[in-house]
Order: C-alpha cells, then structure tokens, then sequence
C-alpha cells in the first residue's frame, strides 16, 4: 500500500475518533452496482485484505471509495439522436426544435445506459488521527472534493478542511530555485515548470537549475508552479502550485525496509501501510515548516 499523490487536508492533532463508530458510518454508503440507467454509483468499499471497510494500524486509517461509471460516449449519443430527429423530420414533415432535440438526447441517454460498458476504479484515503492528516491518495482535485464529499455525507460532524500554509507554494519554491538552495531535509532534482502572470509555461525534465537560463526567466517575472523534489533520499516527488505532491515514489532504501517481512498477504499488506504512514507523516512535518508552517483560520 504505497500511495502516489497527495491531496491534503487538515484534522485536528489527536483527533479521538472511534474505529468502530466510524466503520459503522462508511457502511451506511457501502459501493453498489450501478442501477439501469444510472450513469455512475459511488460508494465505500474495503481498502485492505481483511475485507472490513476500515483497516486500521496504530490510530493510522485506511478507507476505499469505490466507483462504478457507465461509458458511454457523447459521439454515440448524438449519432442515435440525430437518427431519430431525421425519422421525425422526414416522417412528420417538420423541423425539430430545440427544446424538442434536448428531450430527445435526454431519452437516448436514458435508452443507451442499460447497455453501456460499466468502468471501476477505487480512490484510497488515508486518515492519521495522531498527527492530523486526511491524505487522497489521487491527482486530480475533482476526484478529491468526490472522496471528502462522499466522507462529509457519511461521518457526521467531520472536521477537515483544506490545509493552508503561511507560504505560497509558488513563492518558495521560487525562491529556493532562485537561492539553489532547497530547505533543510529536501534536495531539489531536475525537473521543473515556470509560468508567467500571462500563462506562458516553460518546462524541463531531466535538466539541471543551476544554470543562467533558468535565472533569467525568474527574473523575467516567471514563477514556479512544479518543482521535483527528494526528501531525505527516502521519498521523491512533484510538489505544485496547489500544494499537492504528485508522482511519489518511495526509494530502494525505504522499500529494502520492508521487503522479506511478513509472512502473508495480511502481514506485509500491515508492514507496507505502517511503514508509508510513518514515512510521509514525517516528509508532511518537513514540509510544512519549509512553506512557513500551517496557517490558522480567522475565528
């Protein structure tokens, strides 16, 4: 279980929340199969081998929301509907209206999603009640704000909100490419991408920050919005301009850690979770204190 974005939000430190109570929550909204004519269903299913809805490991928790979306293509439906606008014009002798060609894709919908191909696919979260951290394990922020909505519906009173940082994302990691000079437990690696107040964007992959070029175009007024980064020499990433951290991977020397422990499924599925909660519990910390700590919401 090695996650590879991070979407993060905020709950309180030592938040005491009950295990039981909340499994108790996520399965009043457990995952269904998708009815007839409907386009998707969304629901919690079980994260880890034991099969509950909660796997749980020293306070760190672990939760799945499962998604069933009918595939089904706009080009299919228009092309079904224009057949059906073409019978009427041609059997009625008349123009089809707009309202009148709403109703009728609507209806085609409705007629095709029996029929569709059905996709699955499964977006993790991670809840540290000690530290507290709601981490999504994806990285794109609407299938976030699926994962909280869906959590907010399901566990009364929930108290997470987005994180906020005294720092600008983009303004440090502008001025640490500036400086060459990363803050204190990261190094910064090559691959960057800058953007002007016109949009303009400037990407490299695989190149070194030390060089001319990359200065001028900050002096220009560009700022950087990507930034590759490695924390520790134990996990690298992609930290952007919304403060998500993207494309992590956990290096050889983290994952030597693990490896030929447990002697099951269950036993190294525990190792594998505990270790990346502890390891990226510390990387949010180092972290946090390079973007100038959390920002506190007004009263």
């Amino acid at each position: 279980m090695w996650f590879k974005n991070l979407s993060l939000y905020r709950l309180p430190k030592n938040w005491a929340v009950e295990a039981e109570q909340l499994a108790e929550q996520l399965a009043r909204r457990t995952l269904q199969a998708c009815a007839a004519t409907d386009p998707r269903s969304l629901g919690w299913q079980p994260p880890g081998p034991d099969g509950s809805l909660l796997y749980t490991a020293e306070r760190q928790l672990l939760l799945a929301l499962g998604a069933e979306e009918k595939l089904l293509p706009t080009s299919v439906v228009k092309r079904f509907a224009a057949d059906k606008v073409k019978a009427i014009e041609e059997n009625e002798g008349r123009r089809v209206g707009r309202r009148e060609l709403r109703e009728i894709i609507e209806e085609t919908t409705l007629t095709l999603l029996p029929r569709a191909f059905v996709r699955q696919r499964t977006t993790y979260g991670w809840i540290d009640a000690v530290n507290g951290w709601l981490v999504v394990d994806c990285a794109s922020p609407a299938k976030a704000d699926e994962f909280l909505e869906l959590l907010h519906k399901s566990v009364e009173g929930l108290p997470a909100k987005l994180l906020k940082v005294m720092l600008s994302p983009s303004a440090a990691m502008t001025a640490w490419v500036a400086a060459g000079e990363a803050p204190p437990g990261f190094t910064l690696d090559q691959d960057l991408e800058l953007r002007s107040p016109e949009k303009a964007i400037v990407r490299y992959a695989h190149h070194p920050l030390e060089g001319e070029e990359i200065g001028r175009h900050i002096a220009g007024g560009k700022v950087v919005t990507r930034l590759a980064m490695t924390w520790n020499d134990r996990i690298s990433f992609i930290l952007d301009d919304n403060l998500q951290l993207k494309r992590l991977s956990f290096l050889d020397l983290l994952k030597e850690e693990a490896e030929g422990q447990g002697d099951n499924e269950d036993e190294r599925f525990a190792i594998d979770f505990t270790l990346m909660t502890g390891e990226v519990a510390r990387l949010l910390d180092d972290l946090l204190a390079a973007l100038g700590g959390e920002a506190k919401s007004a009263a």
